[in-house]
């Protein structure tokens, strides 16, 4: 199993740029996976500075319909016509974040939408690519995709984010997000893009994958940065339970959760910047 990050909001390599986003390309024995696009193009770039040809991509996966996950993907399919990309059927609707909170205690909509950001002839040239999901999907005996993660009560973050349904705003129930999950020899590799229903409930969706197995590697942006100090460390106390080999908290875990996570895991807690490679 190698991957490699195309996109993180940070970087320290040389030659390497940085955006909100997410992007990883990962090299597993049976497929070569792109798992989300970022925010712009910029993954094209920074794949040229590490040798990356997304030409070589076998299938993509969007984890959520979030412009930071998704803005890659008319530049990917330019160079890549062919590679499926597997996206949930509700992830196309139109969404907006708050500002100020939610907005049945006094938010107001933001002025732009947070949804994937095509045009109306990027959508087009994408559309044959376009595998809609909603279930569990099977890629090989080794490589799942969970569908829907299962919302729950505990280790839900509060979100703020909004579809519009006849022109009135209703709550997102972030039923597009999904993750990819890994079955290798030492466990599951587990990849969640925000977790937006929760980082528990991800790791969750993602087992049951594979039940009975244990989870070596947890990559995920947790979305713990707005999160109550007890709800974040509800949620950091139950990844440790799961005494996985490393975990990689990116994108929008936040800063408090990934010094929590690194005081208590050491070594094992990786902080991942885009440019950055690695090999299990």
């Amino acid at each position: 199993m190698k991957f490699s990050f195309l996109v993180e909001n940070k970087t320290d390599n040389p030659g390497i740029m940085a955006e909100h986003g997410l992007s990883i390309y990962i090299e597993t024995s049976e497929k070569r996976i792109l798992f989300d696009g970022g925010a712009t193009n910029l993954l094209v770039n920074n794949c040229e500075a590490m040798g990356i040809d997304l030409g070589n991509v076998d299938l993509a996966v969007v984890s959520h319909g979030h412009y930071d996950h998704t803005g890659g993907f008319p530049a990917f399919h330019r160079i890549n016509p062919s590679a499926p990309i597997y996206i949930h059927r509700n992830a196309l609707r139109v969404s907006y974040g708050t500002e100020g909170g939610a907005l049945e205690k006094g938010g107001t909509l933001d002025k732009e939408p947070c949804s994937i950001a095509w045009s109306d002839e990027e959508l087009k040239e994408l559309s044959q690519q376009l595998y809609f999901t909603d279930g569990p999907v099977i890629v090989t005996e080794n490589i799942r995709i969970t569908g829907t993660v299962p919302a729950g009560d505990d280790f839900t973050p509060t979100e703020n984010f909004y579809v519009m349904e006849q022109g009135k705003p209703i709550i997102d129930d972030m039923s597009h997000e999904q993750c990819l999950v890994i079955r290798e020899p030492e466990g599951l590799y587990i990849f969640s893009g925000c977790s937006h229903r929760g980082v528990i409930n991800a790791l969750n969706a993602g087992k049951a994958m594979f039940p009975g197995e244990r989870v070596a590697v947890l990559v995920a942006g947790m979305h713990l940065y707005s999160a109550a100090e007890e709800d974040r460390s509800r949620v950091i106390d139950e990844i440790l339970r799961e005494n996985m080999d490393r975990v990689m908290p990116v994108h929008c875990t936040g800063i408090d959760a990934i010094c929590q996570l690194k005081s208590a895991m050491g070594s094992r807690c990786t902080v991942a910047t885009a440019g950055d490679v690695f090999t299990f």
